[in-house]
């Protein structure tokens, strides 16, 4: 029976040392490009996207390593998209180095976030808008989604270091705090969100030349998602109903927008088509209209005008709400028994 026993214990451990050596290839090769202070970047120093379907040459991994600390942001998905990746893979293999650098990616999106609760796009670095709190390709909520899963432990972020979970809870906490404070107001009445902020003022901001001060639809739509999530409160219940209705007054009927292929560039139109509903990307902040920006710092109200450069490089309307008012919204209202 002790032999039995004696045995079982020596397989358990063979077993658990060889899950801790199993490799996962994405993971081998998000660990390469973890840059020093946890995070990662979009970009390789030689302004090269970051391309994990590469395979790792010599000349690969000569930029990966020339890559420094001011290239780490939360723009394009990065950094939060590698921290849920190595999560992911350390859940199939346990292998601890897996979870030991998603944990320093938890640590240094704690680090970036600013006392308000808000999270620069890129972090150390603070040039032109990168230090603005960005909305902006969900990059803030991207990664207080992150936070999140880490501080309720879901999605197999319940493995994550105890300490981290706490600091978690805060981060979480102060970031939604900054989510409603950052609501526009309009007449006293809460619209939605811009794409950046000021990130001392907590006031709307203007980004690249053609992302100027506006209201921004996808980003909101992300937002409110994000807030759904959270245990409903008087101020999160009526930061969520006034997104929602604001978004049903100011759709547009009638139309679409559509992207196809010419000579191997994308054209995008906005043509009628009864029954159809769509958003612009970008509304004025003050009376709702329809605003586009171009190169040359512009603003346009009328989307014809637009530069062509810009108009087919750029997704400038979309079907961003019609989930979330038609579907989502209601699911949430009558899980939570809220009143419509």
């Amino acid at each position: 029976m002790i032999k039995f026993k004696t045995s079982v214990v020596v397989m358990s451990f063979a077993s658990a040392l060889f899950s801790a050596q199993v490799k996962d290839t994405l993971a081998e090769k998000i660990l390469l490009y973890q840059l020093p202070n946890g995070g990662w970047g979009k970009q390789l120093e030689d302004k090269s996207v970051v391309n994990y379907n590469l395979p790792l040459t010599k000349d690969l991994l000569k930029k990966v390593k020339a890559t420094g600390d001011d290239h780490a942001t939360i723009d394009n998905n990065a950094t939060s998209r590698e921290i849920n990746a190595l999560i992911k893979a350390y859940s199939t293999t346990k292998n601890p180095e897996y979870l030991k650098s998603a944990e320093k990616g938890i640590s240094y999106l704690l680090l970036m976030q600013y006392k308000n609760g808000g999270f620069p796009q890129y972090y150390p670095n603070t040039g032109l808008y990168r230090k603005q709190v960005t909305y902006n390709d969900n990059a803030m909520i991207n990664a207080l989604t992150v936070l999140y899963n880490v501080a309720e432990g879901k999605n197999d972020f319940d493995v994550v270091d105890a300490k981290l979970k706490e600091k978690s809870k805060d981060a979480v906490k102060r970031g939604i705090d900054c989510i409603l404070k950052t609501q526009v107001l309009q007449k006293g009445i809460p619209a939605i969100w811009g794409d950046q902020y000021n990130e001392v003022t907590l006031q709307p901001d203007k980004a690249r030349a053609f992302e100027p001060i506006s209201l921004a639809t996808a980003e909101s739509v992300g937002i409110v998602r994000f807030l759904m999530l959270q245990p409903v409160t008087p101020e999160i219940e009526k930061s969520i109903k006034s997104a929602v209705n604001w978004f049903q007054q100011n759709k547009i009927e009638g139309y679409s927008y559509n992207v196809s292929k010419v000579n191997g560039k994308a054209v995008r139109t906005l043509a009628e088509e009864k029954g159809s509903v769509i958003w612009a990307r970008f509304y004025d902040i003050n009376n709702n209209k329809p605003l586009f920006g171009d190169r040359d710092g512009s603003v346009k109200y009328n989307y014809n005008e637009v530069s062509e450069e810009r108009r087919n490089g750029y997704s400038w309307f979309g079907d961003f709400a019609d989930k979330l008012i038609n579907k989502e919204f209601p699911k949430w209202a009558e899980k939570n028994k809220v009143t419509l």
